[in-house]
């Protein structure tokens, strides 16, 4: 019998629900079955939402060039210094030295959570949230701890269950604005509080997950590094959703640290950067153009997804078994199971649901075992004929397990 390599603790314990589901998902596609995915926020899988042709033909043009070398480890200057002016434009002093392009926000995260983190340390995130909070920071030795997000009031911060749980050994408190999966959208108020709380914690830095800025229908949306005038704020945001380029992996963080705390962990972060090479280089000038030639372009993807948001409330407020509250921005519905068997086990009915109907969406439990149980997450981003088709089959679905 050949002996087995044994795979570590760390990776053992990765969980990622949004793919994950995508394993059976794939099995039935091999039986030949058609699966409605409703499963992952890439807008580019559903018609009438495409990458900006402006921001196409940048890449392209710099593939045509032979731009394709090494960047530099930090970015190509003049995309740093057109993601400084877009902080600039949000409220806040941010210069070149202060931006990062990383691949992607996931990248950020690991970036960070590398230089920040040691043995004991913890990570305040929302509950629910995306996945990668709650997986990474445990390869270093540290823990996530979820603070509440209210189900009842339109998923809005519990301020109290933050001051309820932080302590010294929070060294990274997140706030994701809009939130994913919920689509919640902080107010300036409530942004001040968080900062006021983080504020008595001095190892402790904000991270503000605002890569669905753009897409904010509540007109509330604020930049939370604009709001912060002594804790360090550090701000991630990309070209994957409000750009609609997810497969190209670009993005960036920008640090505001208003009293100079991080230089020792930014030194880290810079070696970090510095030994993974660079981001792609042709992708990050595709970034370039999206950023120079305006977004005028944006209100039209805006309108769509709106459009499909609105239907996608008005099906799920007909279906006995249902409910949701109305999110604020970005492309998510977190639907709340009000089938109390049902609800029980959320990634049993994700599965069943998969199985039976094959529409695939996500357990909400994934995105917190404790503040995500009994619901799922789908996107509104497919066409209103198949978001009609896929709550048809939810409906029936739900009909026929009662």
């Amino acid at each position: 019998m050949v002996e087995q390599v044994d795979v570590s603790a760390r990776a053992a314990a990765i969980e990622y629900a949004i793919r994950d589901v995508v394993v059976p998902a794939i099995e039935l596609e091999n039986q030949g079955h058609e699966i409605i995915r409703l499963n992952i926020g890439d807008p580019l899988a559903y018609q009438g939402l495409p990458t900006p042709k402006h921001m196409i033909s940048a890449y392209k043009k710099a593939l045509d060039a032979q731009e394709n070398g090494y960047a530099p480890s930090y970015g190509l200057p003049s995309l740093r210094r057109a993601i400084a002016s877009a902080q600039v434009g949000n409220g806040w002093p941010c210069s070149e030295e202060d931006v990062y392009v990383t691949h992607g926000v996931t990248e950020a995260l690991q970036v960070i959570f590398a230089a920040f983190l040691e043995i004991g340390d913890k990570v305040l995130a929302p509950g629910p949230h995306y996945p990668p909070y709650m997986a990474y920071p445990q390869m270093y030795g540290a823990s996530t701890v979820e603070y509440r997000l209210d189900p009842d009031d339109g998923w809005r911060i519990d301020l109290d269950d933050i001051r309820s749980k932080m302590d010294d050994s929070v060294k990274l408190l997140v706030l994701i604005n809009p939130n994913n999966p919920t689509g919640n959208v902080a107010t300036s108020s409530e942004i001040d509080a968080l900062i006021e709380i983080a504020q008595n914690f001095p190892k402790c830095t904000i991270i503000s997950d605002e890569i669905y800025d753009g897409l904010d229908f509540t007109g509330n949306i604020v930049s939370v590094a604009s709001r912060s005038k002594q804790v360090p704020v550090i701000t991630l945001n990309g070209v994957s959703k409000v750009y609609f380029a997810p497969g190209w992996r670009i993005g960036y963080m920008a640090w505001h640290d208003p009293q100079r705390r991080l230089s020792a962990v930014r030194d880290g972060v810079e070696r970090l950067l510095r030994s993974r090479l660079c981001a792609s280089t042709p992708a990050q000038h595709g970034f370039l153009a999206g950023l120079n030639d305006g977004t005028g372009w944006l209100e039209g993807h805006r309108s769509v997804i709106r459009e499909r948001l609105d239907y996608s409330l008005q099906r799920i407020a007909g279906i006995d078994g249902l409910e949701c509250q109305s999110p604020g921005g970005a492309f998510y519905l977190f639907v709340r199971i009000s089938d109390p068997i049902l609800a029980k086990d959320d990634k049993k009915f994700v599965l069943d649901l998969l199985h039976k109907k094959h529409v695939l969406v996500v357990h909400g439990s994934g995105f917190s075992p404790e503040f995500g149980n009994g619901h799922f997450r789908m996107v509104c981003l497919p066409e209103i004929e198949t978001l009609a088709e896929s709550f048809d089959r939810m409906e029936s679905f739900i009909t026929e397990s009662k």
